[in-house]
């Protein structure tokens, strides 16, 4: 059934009442830039930010997410963090931000969602092993954010907004920074001089105050996150809780330094932190925290490193791991050089229909493997590394007795 003309008059009135309400920090729709140059869209329906959310998570990598590791990886517990929830969680937090900074919510939801896409498995270990195996095949290094962008610009060609793009490409989770503020113009050059400055392991801010508030809750989300988890599967205990920084403990009142005091430590770090990133922001020229939580923020970050992501616990694994990835991309790339059709990188990638056709072209053998790989999840990872690894058996019709 078609919108009577007049029916949508009324709704784009209301629309342009909502924004006249949003701070002039924020990101106007009709500022929207898509590379396709295609006609204007109606945004009394579906704003151009808001369709943007919708292609993300309509993206076969989105689809992905749902078993990619966010830090805790061969861990049977689904209590437990995965990107796909990571990613709800920041988005979640950066539009509770940025509606009371009068900022625009659709794109800080576009952004959020896809600002993780470019992880490869196994979380940050993952990428660090395939950041050297790029290195090592002349393709440069490897960085989700920048994968990211590679996955829903290139692969499948979703025709997202500079906006979202940029937001996604200057997301920095793992640099800590109390201040942020706008950088750029909102331009495909100044787009392509950030990715070439990341890309050369610099680092570079959003053009829009909503991909700074994005940047600000991706940290923040998983601070007392990943402690509730590393405490829920036992990664660290009541020895490790010993050091927990004293300014975190005051900050967020906890008292004591037990595991039971912990219970509710990611509940309490984002009621202090959002209340404290508004405060700072609000009427200001930029996303910020205070001193004192920035502090804090920095401590926590230093505490989880240190206790968790280096965890022997959780590593012990590592060099399987290693080997794992070593193996996969030589035997990918050797499929691709040989031209072997029926192998898993030809079926769901190469010769995917929803793959760009433009992309595929203009890709290197180790681009491939790369993108390949890098858009595994954990579960998809190990069942072609046993493909790869174990003899084929023959089925026949006859069983045995």
């Amino acid at each position: 059934m078609q919108i009577p003309p007049e029916t949508l008059d009324q709704m784009a009135r209301r629309m342009a009442d909502r924004e006249l309400l949003l701070s002039p920090r924020a990101t106007r729709d009709a500022g929207y830039l898509r590379r396709s140059g295609h006609k204007p869209e109606e945004p009394a329906i579906r704003p151009p930010f808001s369709r943007d959310a919708d292609r993300i998570i309509h993206s076969k990598a989105y689809s992905r997410y749902i078993d990619k590791t966010q830090v805790f990886y061969l861990v049977e517990n689904d209590h437990i963090t995965h990107r796909v929830l990571h990613v709800q969680l920041a988005s979640k937090i950066a539009r509770t931000v940025g509606r009371a900074l009068g900022l625009n919510e659709d794109l800080i939801e576009a952004i959020a969602l896809g600002h993780d896409i470019g992880h490869a498995p196994y979380g940050h270990l993952g990428e660090e092993i395939l950041d050297s195996l790029c290195r090592d095949h002349g393709v440069g290094g490897f960085m989700h954010n920048v994968q990211s962008v590679r996955f829903l610009e290139g692969v499948e060609d979703c025709d997202l907004t500079l906006q979202v793009l940029d937001g996604i490409l200057c997301h920095n989770g793992e640099v800590h920074t109390r201040s942020l503020r706008v950088e750029g113009e909102a331009d495909w050059d100044s787009f392509a001089e950030k990715l070439r400055r990341i890309e050369g392991r610099g680092d570079a801010l959003p053009f829009t105050s909503e991909g700074c508030v994005v940047r600000c809750a991706d940290s923040i989300s998983y601070l007392g996150r990943d402690l509730q988890d590393a405490l829920e599967v036992e990664i660290i205990d009541d020895r490790d809780l010993e050091e927990f920084p004293e300014n975190c403990m005051e900050l967020f009142g906890i008292t004591g330094r037990g595991k039971k005091a912990f219970r509710e430590i990611n509940r309490r770090v984002l009621d202090v932190l959002i209340r404290d990133i508004i405060a700072s922001s609000y009427d200001s020229d930029c996303i910020a925290l205070s001193d004192e939580a920035s502090a804090s923020v920095a401590a926590f970050k230093d505490f989880n490193i240190h206790h968790i992501y280096k965890n022997g616990k959780l590593r012990k694994n590592e060099e399987k791991i290693r080997v794992m990835f070593r193996y996969l991309f030589d035997q990918i790339l050797e499929d691709i050089e040989g031209e072997h059709e029926d192998s898993p990188v030809y079926v769901e990638l190469i010769n995917a229909p929803w793959v760009s056709r433009r992309y595929i072209d203009a890709a290197a053998p180790a681009e491939l493997a790369r993108d390949f790989i890098a858009g595994m999840t954990d579960r998809y990872f190990e069942q072609i590394f046993r493909q790869y690894i174990l003899p084929e058996r023959v089925h026949s019709r006859y069983q045995g007795w």
